[in-house]
């Protein structure tokens, strides 16, 4: 059964910096892409930042130039650099995993069926 454990939120203010780690393990098939997701309240989760095991990274726009996503080769451990923090960066910041065997970039939820629980990041003004 694949967990994913999440690490490195907190309360930070406005223009900090933050970096989240995702550890991953049981395994059973390799996953080639993984991503961190946010949901603030009220609204509904959104894809941040996605690499695959070549690489390749994803963001939205939204963290572009600020937030950088990395890992190890086998995305056994994922990494969620955040710098410049702003008050809407305040979430729940969800880990997840992809498909086994399958390699793309993506933000959509419905490709991801693995997911951590959570760690809370809030950003006061």
């Amino acid at each position: 059964q694949v967990q994913l454990v999440e690490s490195g939120g907190g309360s930070v203010q406005s223009g900090g910096s933050l970096r989240l780690s995702c550890e991953a393990s049981g395994y059973t098939e390799r996953t080639y892409y993984m991503a961190w997701f946010r949901q603030a309240p009220g609204k509904e989760r959104e894809g941040v930042a996605c690499i695959t095991s070549h690489g390749k990274t994803k963001y939205s726009d939204s963290v572009k130039a600020r937030f950088t996503v990395s890992g190890d080769t086998a995305l056994k451990t994922l990494y969620l650099e955040m710098n410049s923090l702003e008050p809407d960066d305040t979430a729940m910041y969800y880990c997840a995993a992809g498909n086994p065997w399958v390699l793309i970039l993506s933000l959509e939820e419905t490709d991801f069926p693995y997911w951590g629980q959570g760690t809370q990041v809030t950003v006061s003004s």
